[in-house]
Formats: C-alpha cells, sequence, structure tokens
C-alpha cells in the first residue's frame, strides 16, 4: 500500500489524513465517494459499476508513532455474472482495523525484522508502514472494500449447465487427446 502521496498517479478514492493531525483521543471521520471517485474505482476493481461507497472510521494515535484506524466501510457494486453476464448487484459491509507505523521507527524494525511469523488468520492484520507525513485514509478503505469483492458473481438462482469435458468428445466423435495417455502407465 503505497501511503506516501510523492508522485505516481492518484488513487480514484483519497482522503488523505496528516499524521501530526492525529491525537491520542479517536476522531470519527465520515468519507462517502462522489460520481467521480465512483466511476475511478469501477474501473480500478474491474466491475461494471459502483454505486456508492461509504465509511465511518475512528482514526487515533497508537504507541506514540503509529496510527490506528478502526471502523467499517459498505459498498455498493453491479458486476457481471460469471454464469449469464447479467449485471448481478451485491452490498460490501466489512470492518475496517488497520495499524500504521512510520517507516524507520522502533515499530516497524519489529514488524520488518521477525523472521519468522505466526500469523493467526482471524487476529489483526500486520501493521502497514508508511513513509512521510500522510496517510491517505480513502486508499485503505478502498483496499477493504475491493477484497471483499466476490470474485464469482453470479444471480442466486442461476447455475452452469450440467455439461462434462468428457462427454463432449464422446458425442462428437472427436478422438479424445488424452486417450494416447490411458495406456501410459502400464509398462
Amino acid at each position: 500500500m503505497k501511503n506516501d502521496n510523492g508522485g505516481g498517479e492518484k488513487p480514484p478514492f483519497s482522503y488523505p489524513v496528516k499524521v501530526g493531525n492525529i491525537s491520542a483521543n479517536a476522531v470519527t471521520v465520515k468519507l462517502e465517494a462522489d460520481a467521480r471517485e465512483l466511476a475511478g474505482l469501477a474501473k480500478l476493481w474491474q466491475v461494471v459499476s459502483v454505486v456508492s461507497l461509504k465509511a465511518e472510521l475512528q482514526i487515533a494515535r497508537w504507541k506514540k508513532d503509529g496510527v490506528r484506524l478502526k471502523g467499517w466501510v459498505e459498498a455498493d457494486i453491479v458486476q457481471s455474472s460469471v454464469v449469464t453476464l447479467e449485471p448481478v448487484a451485491s452490498t460490501i459491509n466489512e470492518q475496517v482495523e488497520q495499524i500504521f507505523v512510520p517507516e524507520g521507527s522502533k515499530l516497524a524494525r519489529i514488524v520488518s525484522d521477525t523472521a519468522e511469523m505466526v500469523i493467526d488468520p482471524d487476529g489483526p492484520d500486520l501493521p502497514e508502514m508508511f513513509t512521510g507525513d500522510t496517510i491517505d485514509v480513502g486508499e485503505v478503505v478502498a483496499e477493504f472494500a475491493a477484497l471483499a469483492i466476490d470474485p464469482y458473481p453470479r444471480e442466486p438462482d442461476a447455475e452452469f449447465a450440467d455439461h462434462l469435458e468428457g462427454d463432449a468428445d464422446e458425442k462428437s466423435g472427436r478422438p479424445n487427446p488424452f486417450a494416447v495417455l490411458k495406456d501410459w502407465k502400464k509398462d
């Protein structure tokens, strides 16, 4: 994740937060994507459209140098069904929890110096490192939403037709290209 905003292309949904302005007391931030941002996210996520993207986050300091984001992200998207290619609407509702530590800090060295880690899949994610003095909270929200997109969307009642690859060759009379391998191990 890039959080340095030093050149490069600006992400479609961006909300930079200056780390120096974050206090130990959590501040609530509500974000909502506008039409231009929604179109950019649809292109980035390769979906038909993103109807809405909203988030509510608590942003606070974490262990002096770090930053902690906690809250939720909600999005309504439209994708093409993998069965019929018809539009399929879905809603994403994900919890967001991410800790950021500055590159070069003692906390970052602990994360990067660990040669062998045991990661609990249900536990919190490892802290992300950031450079500079800004974290793009909008990019974090977009990333959490993107990770929740169904990679194989389809209508609830849509099913693939019963079709086995082997059946087509038998019906069509074409030789099965793997038939030459059937006696391969018998010698």
